[in-house]
């Protein structure tokens, strides 16, 4: 699937419906989501791969992993309401473009973020190939990011992370011995979500990182 193509598709993805500011609960663009999958697509992490996505919100990653060949999609999210809608999600993606394999590709389970190192220690659940995440920029807590890095390290071998412009010095030190082996720059268009927002768009400029786990190094 081309890129554009699956921008295309991806703006089919409802957001959430009922967003969380604790959470900071952002649907992530079209335009953000589909160069972020690409570029994993284009590393050779999708096709193929187990692929688990990390505080996957409304599920539009976890879609686009498996409309780009993923062999098993596992998203994780803490909120209820978001897990239903990726369900629904990615059910409508399987009728909307006729790929009805994505529903069947695609899992999503009710799960705190600290959990999934605990259920991978246990066994219950396997490493997976690539992690893929956007996870909170700390706006509304600072630090709300360092538990899906920490997580996604235990969890898999290769991950994508979506952080503020300007985190690059403090991920490489807080994921070593893992390494960033890849990254761009992209604007992250933010609409309005809730009351404090003033703009109806506000756009921020995010760093998109290729992380290899240190468990994967030789």
């Amino acid at each position: 699937m081309k890129l554009r193509k699956l921008e295309i598709a991806l703006e089919k993805v409802e957001g959430f419906e009922t967003p969380n500011v604790n959470y900071e609960q952002y649907k992530t663009p079209a335009t953000v989501a589909a160069p972020f999958l690409h570029l994993a697509f284009m590393s050779g992490d999708i096709v193929g791969k187990t692929v688990y996505d990390l505080g996957c919100g409304t599920g539009i990653l976890s879609i686009g992993a498996a409309l780009l060949g993923a062999k098993v999609v596992v998203g994780f999210d803490i909120d209820e309401n978001a897990i239903s809608s990726a369900v629904k999600n990615a059910a409508e993606m399987s009728e909307k473009i006729g790929e009805t394999g994505v529903n069947e590709t695609i899992r999503f389970s009710v799960s705190n973020i600290s959990e999934i190192p605990e259920r991978i220690e246990s066994k219950e659940l396997k490493r997976a190939d690539t992690v893929l995440m956007n996870p909170p920029f700390g706006a509304q807590e600072k630090g709300n990011d360092r538990p899906f890095l920490k997580a996604a390290l235990k969890a898999g071998n290769v991950i994508y992370s979506i952080h503020n412009k300007g985190s690059r010095a403090f991920i490489e030190k807080f994921i070593k011995p893992a390494v960033i082996t890849g990254y761009f720059i992209t604007d992250f268009p933010v609409r309005k979500t809730f009351d404090f927002h003033k703009k109806d768009i506000q756009t921020i400029a995010v760093e998109i990182y290729r992380i290899e786990s240190g468990q994967n190094i030789v």
